[in-house]
């Protein structure tokens, strides 16, 4: 019974904790370091709208040569709603509303996005503690974080 623990189980409960940290590596990378560079200024971002219009002074065109992936925000509360983003080849265009078919879609209230862009909430607790979800490509909520670091 302890050689089939040290066998099979033990590689497989490897793995599932391995999953799970890359998986919150690629989380903290997409929307902890984009958020850093919205903070050029003093004032923390009070609105879901505002934190993702901050996001756009920090674009690296040269990093999104060849990359084409969207990206969907679904965030719940009284100043939720739904905004994307699309990156095609070293452009990209952001909008409200849903796009058909997201690369990755990021889902949270209103206020947890608010506090992860202000740094009062953490990106990884906040996904250990489900009040952020992401579905989607990991590689590409990777290639968000290169895209605007």
């Amino acid at each position: 019974m302890e050689g089939n623990f040290r066998a099979g189980k033990l590689p497989s409960l490897i793995m599932k904790n391995k999953r799970l940290y890359v998986l919150l590596a690629f989380a903290a990378l997409a929307l902890a370091s984009p958020c850093q560079a919205q903070q050029t200024s003093r004032q923390q971002n009070a609105t879901p709208q505002q934190a993702l219009d901050k996001r756009q002074a920090a674009f690296q065109a040269d990093k999104a040569k060849g990359v084409h992936a969207t990206y969907q925000w679904e965030l719940s509360g009284p100043n939720g709603g739904e905004w994307w983003l699309s990156v095609d080849d070293g452009t990209y265009k952001t909008g409200r509303g849903k796009i058909n078919n997201p690369n990755v879609t990021f889902a949270a209230s209103d206020e947890d996005w608010v506090a992860m862009s202000n740094k009062t909430l953490k990106v990884p607790w906040a996904y250990l503690s489900g009040r952020l979800k992401i579905q989607g490509s990991h590689t590409l909520v990777k290639e968000l974080d290169e895209i605007f670091p």
